[in-house]
């Protein structure tokens, strides 16, 4: 008996195996056609298990790859917040350093000041309260020295903890090195189309583009911040202003003026005295007390040291005068701005390349230490409200607003 059964056939098996197999039906009993079955079922069961097993390897190695992703990309937030950290750090560094070489300049100036005063003075004209003086600047100096140590020693621990978060940094990047290898074997195991790795590489791309206009916009945030430091701005929030209700420098000036104002008086209650004991009279009432202690040798060195006092006065008022010259000839020469005071906290501003005398500007101060001013309209003003609008109003910005005053009417100067 002959039959003919139809039965699938796996795609691995050829042409030539299939004519054999169909030659070898023809002298087959059914026993053999059923064992022939059952044996073609079998192995086809073992193939699903085979294709089970190995889409079970595909996923576990895809979950190992998601895996490894995420890793990397934890490792890439540490890296970042460590170098955050570093960064900050350096910024510290850099601040504490700036403000070392500030206190060394304010303690090189307060020596220079000392001993160019101690120059002028004689052995025999220092007094016990000169002694004082010198003892208070020496002290402040100490002072000055111990807070340098503090800030080297703060320096030093910034340093070290900066040399500790660049070494982890480092182990990050080297794990993040070896978690990439791990990742490339991964996907060598495992097939990624091209438009996963095109659109991966886009991400990549935009991700490297915000990096770099991040680390632009830091770098300018940085910039900004150090220069208002060196303008001496503070955070509010991070740094209080603590003010002395015993302040040495005020009760100092307090004393000074009490002291001022009482050898004035006894300087004109002797010169009354000179003038009468010259002329001959009597001494008045008020006088007898100061007349009755005091004997013509006195009175000649009191003479002498009230001429030499009006000299050196006189002296500081030449020095003072001639420097304060000085000061406005160099701001003119340097901002290009002859700076006059009117009245009470206003201010008038006339530039070097004015075309007219009138043309100036008007600033009034908020309060008498300036913090704060105001721009006072003028006859001049009116001409300029372009510049005003841009550089006041929008950016309020003072500085940029001359700066931009100046280069217009240079400007105007050179074309004519």
């Amino acid at each position: 008996m002959i039959c003919i059964i139809s039965c699938a056939f796996p795609y691995q098996f050829g042409a030539g195996y299939l004519v054999g197999v169909l030659q070898m039906i023809c002298f087959w009993t059914p026993d053999d056609l059923s064992r022939q079955i059952v044996a073609l079922q079998q192995r086809e069961l073992v193939l699903k298990e085979q294709n089970s097993t190995v889409t079970n390897s595909a996923r576990t190695l895809e979950k190992a790859r998601q895996q490894l992703q995420e890793e990397i990309l934890q490792i890439q937030s540490q890296l970042l917040e460590e170098k955050k950290k570093r960064e900050q750090h350096e910024a510290l560094v850099r601040r504490l350093q700036k403000r070392v070489l500030l206190l060394t300049k304010e303690r090189d100036g307060m020596r220079a000041i000392l001993e160019s005063y101690d120059s002028e003075l004689t052995p025999s004209e220092h007094s016990p309260q000169l002694n004082r003086r010198m003892r208070e600047a020496e002290e402040m100096v100490q002072k000055l020295h111990a807070h340098n140590t503090e800030l080297e020693a703060q320096l030093s621990q910034v340093l070290e903890e900066m040399g500790n978060h660049k070494q982890r940094a480092e182990m990050l990047e080297v794990e993040m090195k070896v978690l990439k290898s791990q990742e490339c074997t991964a996907e060598q195991s495992t097939s990624i189309t091209k438009e996963e790795i095109n659109s991966l590489r886009l991400k990549i791309e935009e991700l490297e583009a915000e990096r770099s206009k991040l680390e632009e916009e830091n770098r300018s945030l940085e910039m900004k911040l150090e220069k208002l430091t060196l303008q001496g701005d503070y955070d509010p929030s991070k740094t209080k202003v603590l003010h002395f209700s015993m302040n040495p420098a005020s009760l100092a000036k307090q004393q000074r003026k009490e002291e001022q104002q009482q050898l004035q008086e006894e300087c004109e209650r002797l010169r009354e005295l000179v003038r009468v004991l010259e002329g001959g009279g009597s001494i008045h009432g008020n006088l007898e007390g100061v007349g009755s202690f005091q004997s013509p040798q006195e009175i000649a060195e009191l003479k002498k040291q009230v001429e030499s006092a009006e000299l050196k006065n006189q002296r500081l008022k030449e020095v003072f005068q001639t420097k304060i010259q000085e000061f406005r000839k160099v701001c003119y020469t340097l901002t290009g701005y002859q700076i006059d005071i009117t009245t009470e906290n206003q201010y008038r501003l006339t530039s070097i390349y004015a075309e007219h005398q009138g043309d100036c500007l008007l600033f009034k101060a908020s309060s008498s230490s300036g913090g704060k001013m105001q721009l006072l309209e003028t006859e001049f003003s009116r001409t300029i409200r372009e510049l005003i609008d841009l550089h006041l109003l929008r950016q309020d910005s003072i500085p940029a607003f001359l700066s931009a005053l100046t280069l217009d009417l240079f400007s105007r100067q050179t074309i004519a």
